[in-house]
Parts: structure tokens; sequence; C-alpha cells
């Protein structure tokens, strides 16, 4: 018979389930207690931001989109069209950071201008010329006196339209751009306000710093042939005159008769009153040299040319006929030793039948060509490999102290040199205060300085690009020459061309027109060396 609990009890066993129960939902609760301890023990802390960006950082973030935007609003509309005497140009605003003035004129090269610091640039593309205008100054030549108020009247008028067009596109761009990032109108007008107010204090700094006499130095990078005739020529500076005015028409005549085709004026007419000279150097034996200067030459019709030597690599007989070319450049040739070259070398331009235009100057000789006086000295050290020591400076120094002694001779004769030559910038300056101008090479780079007594000093780089070896590098050496013009009455140095190629390119060029301080718009011409027996220096 069954047994059953007392009545009122808990049943049999009750206790024991409520222990199991109980123990199951501990075991099951178990891992969700373990991860709330771990995360409550080990998990980093996270935290909310709440502070706004640091001024700073939203002032440079406005800067910067404030530039950005007025850069892409003077790209795409900041530009005018605007004719200027007889050609069609356009006018643009580019950001820069050395400022000035860049005209392009397609496909002959382009200008530039070193008319103003500021970081904004001036960029005039010449487009075409119009056949109309150009050819009422074809056919009627007395017109170009007056293309010089025109010229003015055209750019002041084409400068105000870019003035105000730029104004219109930076603050178009900036505020555009600041929409589109903050979308935020108030942030946006910020960002066009800004834009407005640098293109204005850039504006007031290239006010400021304008210097309208930047158009008498020009740079010209382009055709070589084209050079001469966009730089045009240099002459005898008057000071009192409106320098900005004539230059700049002088600049559109020259490249409206470039690109007159029907016209028989020839483009370049160089300038009568000036002795233009031809300094190269540092040939070292590489044929494309002669072309080179042979082009030059033409281009500039040259008076006389000067080589200041190590025309030559080793100065072996064998290399002498490298040298026949000379001949046939179409100038006098004025040529002193270098320390590539040796006395053979020296030998057969002096006497060879071939070479009637060679004219050797060496030991302080002096020679006339081109109108003016020139002596010099040769190299005393001739170097063509490591496998010959060299004597050093002081060598040189003995060298320039003979040629000296020669220039005090020559001006107690009352036949005082004009141009003194020798190779080394070491011996040239020995000549200081007994010449006005000394001319050098030796160490393939360009060095124009005046020296302590009045002298100027002009080193030339290599005209022969560092010689055939330079081509073994990467990268050519740069082929230079120099153009000097010189008052034929006085002698006295009025500009000078640096001409630059790329390696051994013939065909592109970039001309630098140089003026001495004392030969610019009102500057006082400063005494030139006295060449009438100085006293002797030690």
């Amino acid at each position: 018979m069954a047994r059953t609990a007392p009545s009122g009890g808990p049943p049999p066993g009750s206790s024991v389930l409520r222990l199991l129960r109980t123990a199951y939902d501990r075991v099951r609760s178990a891992p969700a207690a373990v991860l709330r301890h771990y995360r409550a023990h080990h998990q980093a802390p996270t935290f909310t931001l709440t502070h706004p960006p640091h001024p700073y950082a939203r002032a440079l973030g406005l800067i910067v989109v404030t530039l950005l935007g007025a850069w892409l609003g003077l790209l795409i509309v900041g530009s005018v069209r605007a004719p200027v005497g007889p050609v069609d140009t356009t006018m643009t605003l580019r950001p820069s950071f050395s400022g000035g003035t860049k005209i392009s004129v397609s496909p002959l090269g382009a200008l530039e201008l070193r008319s103003h610091h500021a970081p904004i640039r001036l960029d005039v593309d010449v487009d075409q010329l119009d056949p109309a205008r150009a050819q009422a100054l074809v056919d009627h030549p007395e017109r170009f006196s007056g293309l010089q108020a025109e010229v003015t009247r055209d750019v002041e008028r084409g400068t105000a339209d870019l003035a105000f067009r730029s104004c219109v596109a930076v603050v178009s761009g900036a505020t555009a751009l600041g929409l589109a990032v903050y979308r935020r109108p108030r942030r946006a007008l910020a960002a066009g306000g800004l834009a407005l107010a640098l293109l204005a204090a850039s504006g007031g700094a290239a006010y400021a710093t304008w210097n309208p006499k930047s158009v008498l130095e020009p740079r010209f990078s382009g055709l070589l042939s084209s050079a001469p005739s966009v730089v045009g020529n240099a002459r005898s500076i008057v000071s009192e005159f409106d320098v900005y005015q004539k230059e700049l028409a002088r600049l559109v005549t020259n490249v409206t008769k470039l690109y007159d085709a029907t016209s028989t004026l020839p483009a370049y007419q160089p300038d009568p009153t000036t002795v233009r000279v031809l300094h190269v150097s540092d040939i070292h034996l590489n044929p494309a040299a002669w072309q080179i200067i042979k082009s030059l030459v033409k281009q500039y019709d040259i008076d006389v040319i000067i080589d200041t030597g190590d025309t030559m690599d080793h100065g072996t007989a064998a290399e002498n006929h490298f040298l026949d070319p000379i001949g046939t450049l179409g100038a006098p040739y004025v040529w002193v030793r270098g320390n590539h070259d040796s006395m053979k070398t020296q030998k057969y331009l002096a006497r060879s039948k071939k070479l009637k235009n060679v004219k050797v100057v060496d030991e302080g000789t002096s020679v006339r060509a081109g109108g003016l006086r020139i002596a010099g000295v040769g190299d005393p050290q001739f170097t063509p490999d490591r496998s010959v020591a060299a004597s050093g400076d002081g060598a040189e120094r003995a060298a320039g102290r003979r040629l000296a002694d020669s220039l005090r001779t020559l001006s107690r004769a009352r036949t005082p040199a004009d141009i003194a030559l020798a190779h080394n910038p070491v011996a040239a300056a020995e000549t200081d205060g007994l010449v006005p101008l000394v001319l050098s090479g030796h160490v393939h780079h360009r060095d124009n300085r005046t020296l302590p007594h009045g002298t100027r000093l002009m080193v030339e780089g290599s005209t022969g690009g560092g010689g055939l070896r330079a081509v073994e590098g990467a990268t050519p050496e740069q082929v230079q020459a120099s153009v000097l013009y010189l008052d034929r009455e006085t002698r006295h140095l009025q500009a000078w061309d640096e001409i630059t190629l790329g390696g051994l390119g013939l065909s592109k060029a970039e001309v630098s027109r140089h003026l001495p301080a004392d030969n610019r718009p009102g500057a006082t011409p400063s005494p030139t060396p006295s060449r009438t027996s100085p006293t002797p220096r030690s």
C-alpha cells in the first residue's frame, strides 16, 4: 500500500527540486555575470567628443579652402582677351612664389620679366597677329612711332579688365568651394571675403614693388634663331625717358615683325653704335660647338669672337684639324691658351693658312679686332690629364702679373687695352684696376663680378658642354656662351646676353639680358679703371 505525505506539508522531495532549480539558474547566468565583471574591470573607458575643433585648426582649414577655391576660380574664369597693338593676347593672373610677368610668344618662346615681387604672376599669351592691324603697320612704317601710346592704352585697359575679372573669379571660386565643404552660407561668405582680401593684398604688394625697368633685362626661352629678334638690341641707355612704355612698345614691334611672314624687313637690325663680342670658352674638342658658334655669329651679327681657352682636350698634333672650322665662322677669332691647349695647338692656330681670321694673344701681347684692343696671357700650366702635376695658383698669379705689366706698358704708350684675357680666373684677377673688362673660363660655370679696383671679371661656362666626356653622364652639361655689347666709341660695356642651351641641343635656348649698374636709367656712370699708368700693385 502506497505511502502518502501528511496532510498540509510539502510534497516529498520538493526541497531537493528547489535546490536543483536554483543551481541550474546560477550556472545558466554565470557567463553573463562573468562578462559584466570583465567589462567593468578591463574594458577601456569611452568618451564622447563634446568640445568644438581648435580655433587654429578651423582657421587653417578656412585658409586652405579659400586658397584652393580662389586658384580654381582663376583657372576657370580668371582670364581676359585683350588686343595689344597689332597682336591679340590673353592675360591671366596665376599664384606664384616669385611673382613677375611671363609673356608667351608661341611658337617662338617666352619672355620672363622680374616686374614685381608678390604671390601672383601675370601671364600674357600672344595668341595671334591681327592681319589687318599688322598689314597697316607694314604698309605705313611711320606708325611704329605712335605704337608706344597705343600699346600703353591697350595694356592699361587689359589690366583693368583683368583686375575686375580676377576679383569676381577668386570670390566666386572660394565661396562656391566653401559652400560645398562647410554647407553653411556664413562660412562660405567668409571664404569669399578672405579670398578678396588676399587678392587685394597681393595686388598692393605688386604695385609697391613694380619695376618698369625689368623690360630692359628680360629672360627669353625658346628658339635660338628667335632670341635676338625678341630680346632686341642693347644700346646706350639715356637716363630721362619712360622706360615701361617705350620698351613694351619695342617688344610688341619685334614680335610683330617676327609674326609677319610677308614683310621683307629683317626681324633683327643690330645697333650700329655697338660692338658685339661673342665670348666662348672650354669647348673641349666638342665638334657641335662650331655649329652653335656659327649660328650665334649669324643671329647676332657678331663683330669678334673671343675664345678663352681649353679648346682642345689633350693638345696633341692629331687634334689640330679639329680647329679648321674656325676659318668658316665669319668673324675675327681671338684666342688665348688654356691648360688643355699645348704650344703645338697655339702654333697651329697662329700659322695655319686655313685660319686667317685667328689672332693669338700670349705673354701680354695685344691685337686689334672688331675695333677693340685685346691683350692676353696663355695659361702657364699644361695639364691635359692627371698624369701631369699642376703647378697651382702661384703659377697663375705670376702669369697674371706679367699680363698686368703689359697692360701698364700699353697704357704708357697711349694704346690702352679694352679687354684682357686669361684662361684661369686666378690669373685674370691680377689685372684689377688696369683694364675695364677681363674675360676668362676654366671653371665651367659663369661668374660675373666687379673686382675691388673696378675691373669687371666675366667668367664663361663651357661652350662645349664640358666636352665629349660630359655626354657619358645621364644628363649632358649645359652649353653656355655670352654676347657682350660695347659702345663703339668709348668701348664701355653697355649690356650682355647670357645664352644657355640645354645639353647638346641646338634649337632651344635661354637668353638673359643684363645691364651694368651704371648703365641703367637714372644711374650715375661709375668711373672706369684708369688706363693711364696706374700705381703698381704689390
